[in-house]
């Protein structure tokens, strides 16, 4: 009888240790989760800037580069408000400003009330930075481009077939660009054909 008694107080001690041990292990996991979510943010390591790295970068050429970075997306604006007969699609403020806005926008404009849109895309060679100026009061530069619309079709809208253009214009032109700096981010303010082939 002592023996079966004993058997039971150590299975009952065994059965309420693995019981505590499981409610410790929930706990423990309940520390360590915020509803259900385990809190990676703690274990992960944080990535930060070095001090060389932030110290050695160059004003100008960081300039260059979101310059250039600019005129590119100012392109790709260029393409969608030219192929949408509405000039809706695009809100091309946010990639240029003063001359060089209001001319893309009439010239946009011109072409769809002529019926037209232009399909296809453009493509920018031999982009060069003749001038950097980021002490300015509205910090400026300045890009030398070869642009090449030989894939830019300017068609009907309704027929879809390809406009009557003079077949001695220019389809790869040297153009001369000024981007710059507003508070809202770089603006292209000027984009000026040379009348050159490149």
């Amino acid at each position: 009888m002592k023996r079966r008694a004993l058997n039971s107080t150590a299975r009952l001690r065994k059965v309420t240790a693995s019981a505590l041990a499981l409610c410790a292990a929930l706990a423990v996991n309940a520390c360590n989760s915020s509803d259900g979510i385990s809190d990676a943010t703690d274990k992960s390591p944080t990535v930060t800037r070095s001090p060389s790295q932030t110290a050695n970068a160059d004003p100008k050429e960081t300039a260059r580069k979101e310059a250039t970075a600019a005129y590119s997306a100012y392109w790709e604006a260029m393409e969608k408000l030219y192929a949408d007969p509405t000039g809706k699609s695009v809100k091309l403020d946010q990639y240029a400003a003063s001359a060089a806005l209001k001319n893309a926008q009439s010239d946009a404009k011109r072409a769809h009330d002529s019926g037209n849109v232009l399909i296809g895309g453009v493509t920018i060679t031999k982009s060069n930075v003749t001038q950097t100026e980021i002490s300015a009061k509205v910090p400026h530069v300045l890009l030398s481009s070869c642009l090449d619309i030989s894939k830019w079709k300017t068609v009907d809208v309704k027929t879809k077939k390809p406009a009557n253009l003079p077949g001695n214009r220019l389809l790869k032109y040297l153009i001369v660009s000024a981007v710059e700096k507003y508070p809202q981010g770089w603006r292209v303010t000027r984009d000026e054909p040379q009348g050159k082939s490149c």
